[in-house]
């Protein structure tokens, strides 16, 4: 509001000086020469704080992932500076001590410093000091290869299990035979290339590496990745490069849902009080909740104009 009247405000000084106004008003209060630099002063402050909250209130992705990265460049532009007028230093503290006492708590910090880390255009963690971003790696690695498990696990199907199950009866049967006595095998002549060559050259089974380790080594790749703009879609991101990094991805599918506001929500009831009215109060739950999802969802592309239909029928 301080700013538009600012944007008005020759407007409204030049009305305030008419003589028609003058005359049939004798007490006219208007605002003096240091009123309007206060003012100009105070919109400059809080500038930082309705670009922030402009941010977080759009419609698509205000994800938890800038959550950390916002409140760290507003504590930094609320830091107090001796250039500053006192009004704008008694402005900068009361914004400064209430974001400082917010997302104090480790499991805050631990959730919103995941979050950015899974974000491609945050990756780098450059708010973090040196400990906090490997630690914060670290849990990105032990989740990703935890999902890892609980995926296969969860993928085993009865079959799976049977088959197990009949593994481990013709073992025990093997195992039986086994205790019998048996006769000896045939003896087998070696050529002369496996004499020579047999223990450099003979196949071996890969050893089978572990979840973690991939988990690890796909972090590794993900860090030194090129990192995308500021405008890009970080969903779209992943949406090209899961396929590189599927175990990261699969984490950030987690974190990245996560709303870094209520907005949306609160838009979604305004949306629903705008189509139950007066008039449509017998409308069924089900029809309202296909009604506010097509709302939210459905773009209609333009029609074009006269001259581009004309074209299309041609």
């Amino acid at each position: 509001m301080t700013e538009h009247f600012l944007e008005q405000q020759p407007a409204i000084a030049a009305t305030l000086l008419s003589p028609q106004l003058r005359k049939k008003e004798t007490d006219i209060a208007t605002l003096n020469e240091n009123d309007v630099s206060n003012a100009e002063e105070m919109v400059s402050a809080l500038k930082p704080m309705k670009d922030a909250t402009t941010l977080m209130s759009q419609e698509k992705n205000p994800s938890a992932c800038l959550i950390a990265p916002v409140h760290t460049k507003l504590l930094q532009n609320t830091e107090p500076n001796t250039e500053d007028s006192p009004l704008v230093r008694d402005i900068k503290k009361a914004i400064h001590d209430d974001l400082s006492s917010r997302y104090t708590s480790e499991a805050e910090k631990s959730l919103l410093y995941t979050a950015s880390a899974l974000d491609p255009r945050f990756k780098a963690l450059p708010f973090l000091s040196e400990e906090e971003r490997e630690q914060t790696y670290g849990k990105v690695i032990a989740e990703a290869a935890s999902l890892e498990q609980e995926v296969r696990v969860e993928e085993e199907t009865p079959e799976d299990n049977a088959r197990a199950a009949a593994a481990v009866t013709s073992d025990t049967e093997e195992d039986q035979e086994k205790e019998l006595p048996s006769a000896p095998p045939a003896k087998r002549s070696c050529t002369l290339l496996e004499n020579l060559l047999g223990p450099a050259f003979t196949n071996q089974a890969p050893e089978p590496i572990s979840a973690y380790t991939r988990a690890k080594d796909e972090m590794a790749k993900y860090r030194l990745a090129l990192t995308p703009s500021l405008q890009e879609d970080p969903l779209l991101w992943w949406s090209v490069h899961q396929v590189l990094y599927p175990m990261i991805a699969n984490v950030a599918k987690r974190y990245l849902c996560i709303p870094g506001s209520s907005v949306s929500a609160e838009r979604v009831f305004s949306t629903a009080g705008d189509i139950v009215t007066a008039q449509r109060s017998t409308l069924k739950s089900e029809h309202i909740d296909q009604l506010v999802f097509l709302h939210k969802n459905v773009c209609v592309p333009d029609s074009g104009t006269d001259d581009e239909k004309s074209d299309e029928d041609e």
